[in-house]
């Protein structure tokens, strides 16, 4: 007697319709509802006010040496982060009542009293790559007037606590690499100027926080993954505000590694969030235009004129399929005074180059030659040396100077190695039929002093 309910009970359960699958606009949100900091949180009002001296002073966090943000911070990430020598970053915003100005190109405009807060970590173990230190939070606040300052803080050895910096500063931290050998990687920690140097008027004072670098999805502290555009419109954040899946019809930068994406977007991308606060229109002394909403035959980029060419002929931004006369990828791929971006950067972004190197040899264009290698590299020498110069393309011939003039295919042929008695400043350059000739290369070497 006891069967026959169950049995009936299953069998209601069987034929009964199967709910259908929830549509996108069904999905749950990754933030169901707005609550508004306090304007500013505790930071003053102008770039001139008194700061707090202490990150847990500031109003950001609850917990400051968990990094637990106070009510109303909204964590956020970016499609392409600026590259900050391989740190890694957590983003919060801190909206006061009012509306963030969306557009779907350009820079959006945020309420006075708009607080944004980012803490930098580095990797210290290449073996371990979850062991970080904490270095900096940096905090950028929209003020009265409706530009920006920033304030930079400086986390101590134990993690309790940030204290704000005064000036720039720089820091050798240790980093365990794969061999178990430990090498240091120098920080720098900017200044509160060294901030305005990036962000610049022109790019609205605020970087990464946009259409094109949001509109991608983000698992947020409740565990919803939702797209970061489509969770900030059901709060209410936007005006005007977004029509339910508009994301999918706005533009959106390319991951580097998205390879779903070309790879002159994933380029394009690459130089928009490390160079267009800068190169744009109004912005540095220069011609191109990194910003990606720019289309491509208007930005000045493929063959596009330099200001300064460094001292390379034919030099250009991009110089199709020819990485040596590029002056751009020159620039992302060294340190020193020539560095771009010039700002806060010690290390050179492997992943980058090597982006930018794969697009620019992409392009149509000939064959080019690398610049010939010279052996020993200059410097002072006690006595005559011999000096070796060597070509990786089988067939290439290298013609040489010793006077610092450019060489040119009449100039000394070299056929073996050179000796030099005397101070010289050696110039070499490679030539190949069916091949643009290497760019020049030099070294001065100082003989008897």
């Amino acid at each position: 007697m006891t069967g026959r309910p169950t049995a009936l009970l299953l069998l209601t359960l069987l034929l009964a319709p199967i709910p259908p699958a929830p549509a996108a606009d069904q999905q749950p949100y990754g933030l169901e509802a707005r609550a508004a900091p306090a304007p500013y949180l505790l930071m003053p009002q102008r770039a001139d006010g008194q700061l707090p001296p202490l990150l847990s002073q500031t109003g950001a966090f609850a917990d400051t040496p968990k990094l637990i943000p106070n009510a109303g911070l909204i964590p956020y990430d970016l499609v392409v982060a600026f590259w900050s020598d391989g740190a890694r970053k957590s983003r919060w915003i801190a909206v006061p009542h009012g509306k963030v100005r969306f557009s779907p190109t350009g820079e959006w405009s945020f309420p006075d009293g708009t607080v944004f807060v980012k803490t930098f970590e580095l990797p210290i173990d290449e073996m371990r790559p979850e062991l970080t230190r904490r270095l900096e939070t940096r905090l950028l606040v929209r003020d009265s007037s409706g530009a920006v300052y920033g304030a930079v803080y400086k986390w101590r050895p134990d993690g309790s606590d940030a204290e704000l910096l005064s000036s720039s500063l720089t820091e050798k931290i240790l980093i365990k690499t794969a061999t178990g050998a430990v090498r240091e990687q120098t920080w720098y920690y900017p200044s509160r100027s060294d901030c305005l140097s990036c962000h610049t008027i022109r790019a609205g004072g605020v970087l990464g926080v946009k259409t094109r670098q949001l509109n991608r999805n983000f698992t947020y502290p409740s565990g919803v993954t939702d797209s970061e555009l489509r969770a900030w419109n059901h709060i209410g954040l936007f005006e005007p505000a977004l029509q339910e899946g508009d994301a999918a019809h706005l533009p959106r930068l390319a991951a580097a590694d998205d390879t779903a994406r070309s790879l002159q977007e994933r380029a394009r991308s690459y130089l928009d969030a490390n160079c267009s606060q800068c190169h744009r229109p109004g912005g540095t002394v220069a011609y191109f235009d990194a910003r990606y909403d720019t289309p491509l035959e208007q930005q000045q980029l493929i063959d596009g004129p330099v200001l300064i060419d460094e001292g390379i002929d034919r030099s250009r931004v991009v110089s199709p399929h020819d990485i040596w006369r590029s002056i751009a990828y020159l620039r992302v791929n060294t340190l020193g005074d020539i560095a771009m971006p010039p700002l806060a950067r010690e290390t050179i972004d492997e992943k980058g180059v090597a982006l930018l190197r794969e697009w620019i040899l992409s392009l149509p264009g000939r064959a080019v030659l690398d610049p010939p290698q010279i052996t020993p590299a200059g410097g002072t020498f006690a006595e005559p040396v011999q000096v070796s110069l060597q070509e990786g393309e089988p067939g290439a011939e290298i013609r040489y100077t010793l006077d610092g003039s450019a060489p040119g295919p009449s100039d000394l042929r070299y056929d073996g190695p050179i000796r030099l008695s005397s101070s010289t400043m050696l110039r070499a350059r490679a030539y190949k039929n069916g091949f643009t000739r290497s760019i020049a290369v030099e070294q001065l070497f100082i003989i008897g002093q």
